[in-house]
């Protein structure tokens, strides 16, 4: 029996608030005009470099743009989807551009897994290789339901590639 004085899924802290948006380059023109958010490091996400990707408990093969730029501690994302199936397309189809998901970084995503699993959460999107050395992943957790928003689990890798493309462009003084 769950005990009502604890929490069920115990949160210290939100780590990434992301927003899907249908093009990346102008969503990270308006976020640094409009709000000062800057700068941000754009990758290109999709297989060979990510692996082991599902969707909806099945591998899948899909592909996405995303940029990251800091507010305070807390990660800004943006995710532009590109290609197969995945839960950004459809809920840009369903929604329009907004915010999509918050993100909280975990010390090992097959742990995080396992124990949303237990506590009745299945993995709804998933992907692993976000780092140089093949380290690094993700997985969204079917939690809309009970938390009208979705959360993913993030295990940082060691050491990121470098960005595909940087906004503003950096400049030597």
């Amino acid at each position: 029996m769950i005990n009502p004085t604890q929490p069920l899924l115990p949160l210290a802290e939100i780590h990434q608030v992301c927003v899907v948006v249908r093009d990346i380059e102008r969503a990270m023109r308006h976020y640094s005009e409009i709000l000062g958010i800057k700068p941000w490091r754009s990758y290109t996400f999709a297989a060979p470099r990510i692996k082991d990707m599902t969707y909806r408990g099945q591998p899948a093969n899909f592909s996405m743009r995303v940029a990251f730029s800091s507010v305070g501690k807390l990660n800004v994302e943006l995710i532009q989807p590109l290609t197969g199936p995945n839960i950004y397309a459809e809920f840009l189809e369903r929604n329009g551009e907004g915010i999509h998901h918050f993100g909280i970084y975990v010390p090992s995503l097959d742990a995080a897994i396992e124990e949303m699993r237990e506590r009745g959460y299945e993995v709804i999107m998933s992907g692993r290789g976000t780092g140089i050395d093949g380290d690094g992943g993700f997985a969204y957790l079917s939690t809309e339901g009970d938390l009208g928003a979705i959360f993913e689990v993030i295990e940082a890798p060691a050491r990121r590639y470098p960005p595909d493309l940087v906004y503003p462009p950096e400049t030597s003084a």
